[in-house]
């Protein structure tokens, strides 16, 4: 019985001892979103979810109307174009197929502002993590959310990119 008692102490012991560092991992990320001006126009806070990373976007000062997002390659966000933020994340995956959308694409979302030129919203990124590995937002140094002035994506070239914040690992 004293065996049995010692083992549970020993294991509670040991989760009292990783349940910190595990938590740790799940913390919120905070992205500053800047403006051409550099002006801070909200944050998108990201935290872990069942099928890739949770953004949640509190934006304001923004143009009213209907905007695309998406995740960049490079943590970057050199003003006034942001051109820095590189093309759209495109992490390897196994099933990432050539012509499929890349891992920065956030399916089936636009941005929405309000005309008080507010957003509050949240979405999923389902092809990307917080965690190590090609997928990873934190992957190459970190990553980039841009907003686009519009969500046309019908023309040669891209939409304008009017805000831009760097993802990077929490210290």
């Amino acid at each position: 019985m004293k065996t049995v008692w010692l083992t549970g102490l020993f294991f509670l012991a040991a989760l009292a001892f990783i349940s910190p560092q595990a938590h740790s991992q799940s913390k919120p990320v905070s992205v500053d979103i800047k403006n051409s001006e550099g002006q801070s126009i909200g944050i998108a806070t990201l935290t872990p979810a069942a099928q890739g990373v949770k953004i949640k976007l509190d934006i304001k000062d923004l143009p009213p109307g209907e905007h695309s997002i998406h995740i960049h390659q490079v943590g970057k966000c050199d003003r006034p174009d942001f051109k820095s933020a590189g093309p759209h994340f495109g992490g390897a995956t196994a099933d990432h197929q050539h012509g499929a959308a890349p891992p920065g694409d956030i399916p089936n979302f636009s941005l929405i502002v309000a005309t008080d030129h507010t957003a509050h919203v949240s979405v999923v990124a389902p092809n990307v993590t917080l965690g190590t590995g090609d997928n990873s937002v934190f992957s190459n140094g970190g990553t980039s959310i841009v907003i686009h002035a519009v969500t046309d994506t019908s023309s040669a070239s891209a939409p304008a990119r009017i805000a831009c914040g760097v993802i990077a690992k929490p210290e």
